[in-house]
């Protein structure tokens, strides 16, 4: 049968439940500090209950746990939690110590110096992409983000990269995640966007995003996988669509692109 705690799906963050090793506890904790968005600084224990669905009382013994081990701090004058500091010197390790990101930051800063644009690398994190790194060469003020912020993953080049490459019974699963955390009317065109892409990264290697993320942002995506084939992780390029045409993204940001995906890819042997 085999250990069960061999048998999750590394590709994407989605509740496991069900698996035998799944601890509800530790779930329910960690949804706490997943739900600071980017640009959050403090939430109260009544907008973190109706974020995760869990009982007020419920929230309140876990963000008094957490704030008692350093991954929230207290503001007793707003009576709200804010991230500790503890859960910087962990992000800070793990991108210490990563060597995919190691590897791909001087590579990255060359493509966005040749193209006069941004280039990032992002992994999938449940319904959204999570930054890891991040090079600039353009000035555009629309991609003025930082590691560790959250992109849509079904709007952006890098998500739409992401779920390209997907395996067919992860890629459904997710589709149909995504399609529940959209309004109806919205689930049409992001659906045919990530169908698109993922035709186009099996014609041309690299997908697209002409301003459905932000009217003004136009980028393509390129996936990466590992060796194994048992994660993804996902590059895009682009910039203002003052600067960028779809005819320069396909021409030069594209090809460009994947070049910089297979040499870090090399450079890590395909261990991602």
């Amino acid at each position: 049968m085999g250990n069960p705690k061999r048998r999750l799906e590394p590709h994407n963050l989605l509740s496991e439940e069900d698996h035998p090793q799944f601890v509800s506890a530790a779930a329910r904790g960690l949804s706490i500090l997943r739900c600071f968005e980017y640009g959050e600084q403090f939430l109260g224990n009544r907008e973190l209950a109706l974020r995760t669905g869990l009982p007020k009382p419920t929230v309140s013994r876990l963000t008094f746990t957490l704030a008692s081990l350093g991954y929230l701090a207290y503001s007793p004058r707003r009576e709200q939690y804010s991230l500790g500091v503890t859960l910087l010197s962990m992000g800070n390790t793990f991108v210490r110590c990563h060597q995919v990101i190691a590897a791909a930051r001087p590579l990255m800063q060359e493509c966005a110096n040749a193209l006069g644009s941004s280039v990032m690398l992002g992994a999938a994190d449940g319904l959204r992409m999570v930054l890891l790194a991040i090079a600039r060469a353009g000035d555009c003020p629309l991609l003025e983000l930082e590691p560790g912020a959250r992109v849509p993953h079904g709007l952006t080049a890098l998500g739409r990269a992401d779920l390209a490459a997907r395996p067919p019974a992860l890629f459904e699963r997710q589709m149909g995640e995504l399609r529940n955390d959209c309004r109806p009317f919205e689930w049409p065109p992001v659906r045919d966007g990530i169908l698109q892409a993922r035709a186009d990264v099996a014609r041309q290697g690299f997908c697209y995003s002409i301003g459905e993320w932000h009217p003004d942002v136009y980028a393509v995506g390129v996936p990466m996988v590992a060796a194994d084939g048992e994660r993804i992780l996902s590059f895009s390029c682009g910039g203002c669509a003052s600067d960028v045409s779809r005819e320069r993204l396909t021409r030069e940001f594209g090809p460009r692109l994947l070049d910089l995906r297979d040499a870090v890819h090399a450079a890590v042997a395909g261990a991602i």
